[in-house]
């Protein structure tokens, strides 16, 4: 299983069906803070909800299609962070991210992202990151900027939300560029 020591006191892990209790009630202490700009919370209504995608996630991990893991801090789920899924044909993949409430502004998902970056340059070998953001989304923006990643474009309509569509800003990172500015060698 994946882990990364991101901090002292924080680590990223692969989230298995045994968090499915903790991760919902994150997910459900978290749902007013969340849902501005994510659309799945309807979806995930009990542990029961929790629990099938965490099967789900698992069985992408198996398939080397990409992974779900938790930030913890001080043993305490904090948020999830991993890769979405992986094309292989063309080494891409792109960064997904949502903090619970009362855990912003800490740097867990910048630190949880660059650790992701260096298993998917380094590990998976993947030549290109996309990290997509609502246009209104200034937090997750500055997660983009913060870790170097260019501004490419808008993607009008890009994604239903609720009642209404939000254009997401397409931000990219090639495996050079993440060398370069890391300091870090593919392994």
């Amino acid at each position: 299983m994946f882990v990364a020591q991101l901090a002292d006191d924080v680590h990223l892990r692969i989230l298995e069906r045994q968090d499915a209790a903790e991760l919902f009630a994150l997910t459900d202490a978290s749902r007013d803070h969340l849902r501005r700009w994510l659309p799945w919370l309807d979806g995930t209504r009990s542990v029961t909800d929790t629990d099938a995608f965490l099967a789900g996630a698992l069985e992408q991990f198996a398939k080397g299609r990409g992974f779900h893991a938790g930030i913890w801090r001080l043993g305490v789920l904090c948020g999830v962070a991993g890769l979405h899924a992986i094309d292989w044909a063309n080494r891409q993949s792109s960064l997904g991210y949502w903090i619970g409430a009362g855990y912003e502004g800490q740097g867990l998902v910048t630190m949880a992202c660059r650790a992701i970056l260096d298993d998917a340059f380094g590990h998976y070998g993947l030549h290109r990151m996309e990290l997509r953001a609502a246009v209104g989304n200034e937090r997750s923006q500055a997660v983009a900027r913060r870790l170097g990643f260019r501004r490419e474009g808008v993607q009008r309509d890009a994604e239903w939300l609720y009642d209404h569509f939000v254009d997401h800003i397409v931000f990219g990172m090639l495996e050079s560029e993440w060398r370069t500015q890391s300091g870090r060698w593919r392994e």
